[in-house]
């Protein structure tokens, strides 16, 4: 499983953060229980992958600039004033990389948050906002290279409830209970139907299904996220496979009836899923298109693909004594 808890690099190097405009030890990195995101959600985030690349002694950030300026589109929303452009927040990230000192696969963590220690105030216009940021060693999230999956009671939130083409931290309310719910049940992840009964997403990915040739993902409309890696994914089918791709809506009962699906995301990368509701999908497999798109993106996301390198940010770690 990804890791989520991490002080040290290989043992002996202290972490680093972000925190209050500094990179900081990790440690140091904490806010008050009076801070208004602890107590309301008033936070956005982005995942932003780095990919390391043995061979070539270096990490790769995946779309880096793209995963900040949707932070700072959810910051618009939510009213965080950040006093950093998308370009600044690129050259803090690389920084602390480098600080660092990471050799292996990690998870990018920026937030941006309502920093005012007050409670009882739902103004947003009237609270302080901060930003911070952290790097940990991180792994296979899933925890497996297939999916088996199962249609999640809970519905996911309207866009007119809470928007969700930002990664607002409150939302993801939403995506803990779905999660919870298929792995008590004994699944890997769960799949999110909108409120009008439309495939929505996963608790942390969007979802692409192979059907009649074609490849089909939720449109957005039907308040699916909308993801760098699932815009990765179209791009690629389009580009690379000649693939024709269809944003529109899915009926749950089209999944168990298709040849292939699939779940894409920062942290999930691209995974396979080949049973719904203890329903086999195609033939109980991973599917060839999956596996084709699932190879390129490795490829690219690690630096190893020159067309692609332009989505890619390398960073030559730089080891500091603990």
């Amino acid at each position: 499983m990804g890791t989520n808890k991490a002080t040290s690099v290989n043992g002996n190097q202290t972490l680093h953060a972000f925190f209050k405009g500094a990179v900081v030890p990790m440690d140091e990195a904490k806010v008050s229980v009076m801070t208004h995101a602890l107590h309301y959600g008033t936070a956005v985030f982005e995942g932003i992958r780095g990919n390391w690349n043995e061979e070539k002694g270096k990490m790769f950030i995946f779309r880096m600039r793209e995963h900040y300026e949707r932070l700072i589109r959810g910051c618009k929303i939510l009213m965080l004033d950040i006093p950093y452009t998308a370009d600044q927040l690129c050259n803090i990230t690389v920084d602390l990389i480098m600080t660092n000192g990471h050799d292996s696969d990690i998870y990018i963590r920026p937030l941006a948050y309502k920093s005012a220690e007050v409670v009882a105030n739902l103004k947003l216009q009237d609270l302080d906002s901060d930003f911070t940021l952290i790097t940990v060693p991180f792994g296979n999230y899933l925890g497996t290279d297939i999916l088996r999956c199962c249609t999640s009671s809970w519905r996911r939130v309207d866009d007119n409830m809470i928007p969700t083409q930002i990664k607002s931290a409150g939302i993801y309310v939403n995506s803990l209970l779905a999660k919870t719910e298929a792995t008590l049940a004994g699944f890997d992840e769960a799949i999110i139907l909108n409120q009008d009964g439309h495939v929505s997403e996963g608790s942390g990915e969007n979802v692409f299904m192979v059907s009649g040739g074609k490849l089909h993902t939720p449109r957005l409309e039907d308040n699916a996220l909308p993801g760098i890696t699932r815009d990765t994914v179209i791009q690629l089918a389009q580009d690379e496979m000649g693939l024709q791709v269809m944003e529109r809506s899915i009926d749950r009962s089209e999944l168990y009836l298709c040849d292939e699906v699939f779940l894409s995301g920062t942290a999930a990368h691209l995974t396979p899923v080949v049973s719904l509701d203890s329903r086999d999908i195609g033939t109980g497999k991973p599917g060839p298109i999956s596996l084709e798109l699932q190879k390129m993106y490795f490829d690219i996301v690690a630096g190893k693909n020159p067309k692609y390198l332009h989505w890619c940010t390398d960073v030559t770690p730089v080891s500091i004594p603990a």
